[in-house]
């Protein structure tokens, strides 16, 4: 397992450029934290939050990415793109992806190799609705997903995995320590038994992560960082997250 938590924050559709201060303030207050950050703004501010980052710690990525490398599709952005406005790494099958445009499993391992092609480092989201949670189809669900939606590709090279449970993301719920437990000794499963050794990604919580619950999620086994979304739009919400990342085991 990696040594450091990865505690990456997703601003989705938020910020313009008087945004770019809050990046600024996150980098400097990250420095005397133990934690690997990463920000997620909308790519209109990728090259010039990539400017307000240069020499500091923050890993910058995007949001999603295409999966051709280039072509006559008007309004999406490549990951060669992403990667030459800064970033180094991409949020690839998001809920907010799958459900609301549609993305069914094997455009987002096409996304994936898109994303290793140009040399970012993908987070790949997995998630079960409220209905399939209570129809208790969790377990084959994320098995799905897992299966469909990471290609050969991934072993050997550096990606993350975030459980994010589609009933939790702003909403205020949150999955309880069982149900976060079960997921991850699933996702951790299965990467053991189709890449063995040959991948150690970091596995991630998200779904209304924030200061009031980052220390308790990033405490439980096998929780190794936090996709956070709403909280990491301000420092006061974002730092507090940061910093529970000190004292959770690695």
């Amino acid at each position: 397992m990696p040594h450091r938590h990865l505690i990456a924050g997703n601003w989705k559709m938020n910020g313009v450029k008087a945004s770019l201060a809050v990046a600024e303030a996150i980098a400097a207050q990250s420095r005397s934290h133990s934690a690997r950050v990463a920000l997620f703004p909308p790519a209109t501010l990728l090259p010039l939050m990539a400017d307000v980052l240069k020499g500091t710690d923050i890993i910058l990525g995007g949001q999603d990415c295409h999966h051709a490398d280039s072509g006559a599709y008007t309004g999406d952005i490549s990951a060669a793109m992403l990667k030459d406005a800064g970033a180094s790494m991409v949020i690839l099958g998001h809920s907010e992806r799958r459900h609301g445009h549609l993305e069914p499993c094997a455009l987002v391992a096409r996304k994936v190799q898109a994303a290793l092609r140009a040399g970012l480092e993908p987070i790949i989201c997995i998630g079960e609705t409220l209905d399939q949670r209570q129809g208790g189809l969790t377990i084959p669900v994320l098995s799905r997903q897992l299966a469909d939606s990471l290609p050969d590709e991934l072993a050997d090279r550096p990606f993350q995995v975030s459980y994010e449970p589609v009933w939790a993301i702003g909403t205020g719920l949150i999955a309880s320590d069982a149900q976060i437990l079960e997921a991850f000794a699933l996702i951790r499963r299965y990467l053991d038994q189709r890449f063995g050794a040959h991948v150690a990604p970091h596995l991630l919580y998200g779904g209304s992560v924030k200061a009031s619950n980052a220390g308790q999620v990033l405490a439980l086994e096998g929780v190794s960082g936090a996709l956070v979304g709403g909280a990491s739009l301000t420092v006061e919400d974002f730092m507090p997250i940061i910093a529970a990342a000190d004292i959770a085991p690695v």
